[in-house]
């Protein structure tokens, strides 16, 4: 790991989660646009550390990596290591990606997501409060829609039904970051991702899961039977919407009516975007795409539906596109194969 043996040349980008599989593509696009980064993560062993390491030495091996980068290791609800980050560095800007991820986890151990999810960014809020961040870009969730069950699901539609503890954290986060936007002009941007995959993904994840147990001969666990139905959104898709998210700091909207309140905008300059590939794809057929790149059949274990889980997600991406001209277009049959070369290349 780079250790932070002195300031960085610029008023860097802090990026938290920075080995994560969406932090570490976000600060390898940074990087390759000349950007300077400082990444924080923890490390924890939610999953094998050794990916994450192995995300981080790419970041370190590319060009002009040392001169534009570093990362240090540290918990985001150390406060006091926060604080000191904060005021050693002085970041124009933050992404915030770090968090405890996992519907089902969050059952198990909620005090994890407590700690880090909660009380974690509020640390963040208070060193972007404190030392004139220009723009917070944070990472929500698909989660808080819930129960809600119209489709495609919309910024402005109410999200008073999470189903799942990590949901209400990410719920948490978004009326925290617009708390400080109203009350200290913070811009912040909160961004709801869809179901990420790609190179580098989380071995939590249905799409790692499924492609080890298929290599392996091994039954795959497909949940509610396979009547489920995802937006399934390829990794670099995220990152082009967070980057572009990042160019555009969040803005009042001029046309907020307080007496018919708009859920995605506020009078303080806080925003809310959908991150996701409005084409939403049948469990049973990203199966079947899987399948099809690694040339091996599954073997399905159907399963009944868990705690927490939903039965159907689905982004609509107007917002996000006419903020920033942008939307998620990689089919899945592209993102699939995209992954599948790479886990035979990185796992053999």
């Amino acid at each position: 790991m780079v250790r932070v043996d002195g300031l960085l040349p610029v008023r860097p980008i802090l990026l938290t989660g920075v080995a994560g599989f969406i932090g570490a593509a976000v600060a390898q696009q940074l990087l390759e646009r000349g950007e300077t980064v400082l990444g924080i993560d923890n490390f924890n062993s939610y999953y094998d550390p050794a990916l994450k390491q192995a995300r981080l030495t790419q970041l370190e091996l590319g060009p002009s990596s040392s001169e534009r980068f570093r990362c240090v290791r540290i918990d985001l609800e150390d406060g006091e290591a926060m604080a000191q980050l904060f005021a050693s560095h002085r970041p124009r800007a933050v992404v915030h990606l770090a968090a405890q991820a996992g519907v089902r986890y969050s059952i198990e151990n909620p005090a994890a997501y407590i700690q880090n999810n909660l009380v974690g960014f509020g640390y963040v809020l208070e060193g972007c409060r404190h030392h004139g961040v220009e723009h917070l870009v944070y990472a929500s969730s698909s989660s808080v829609y819930g129960g809600n069950r119209t489709m495609p699901f919309s910024e402005q539609q109410a999200v008073n039904h999470p189903v799942s503890l990590y949901a209400a954290t990410k719920k948490a986060n978004e009326l925290m970051a617009h708390t400080y936007s109203h009350l200290y002009g913070l811009p912040a941007t909160g961004l709801r991702f869809f179901t990420v995959y790609g190179p580098w993904g989380r071995p939590d994840m249905a799409p790692m899961l499924f492609a080890r147990a298929i290599l392996a001969g091994e039954p795959i666990r497909v949940f509610n039977h396979g009547q489920m139905q995802r937006d399934f959104t390829y990794i670099d898709d995220i990152v082009q919407g967070v980057i572009r998210c990042l160019d555009k700091p969040a803005t009042p909207d001029p046309a907020f009516d307080a007496l018919h309140p708009n859920p995605a905008t506020a009078a303080a300059p806080h925003r809310l975007f959908n991150i996701g590939n409005s084409q939403p794809t049948q469990l049973l057929r990203f199966i079947e795409v899987l399948e099809s790149a690694l040339g091996h059949k599954a073997v399905m274990d159907l399963q009944p539906m868990q705690p927490g889980d939903v039965q159907a997600t689905a982004a609509d991406t107007s917002a996000l596109a006419a903020w920033v001209g942008f939307r998620p277009s990689t089919s899945i049959e592209q993102g699939v194969d995209a992954f599948a070369r790479w886990y035979r290349s990185f796992y053999g």
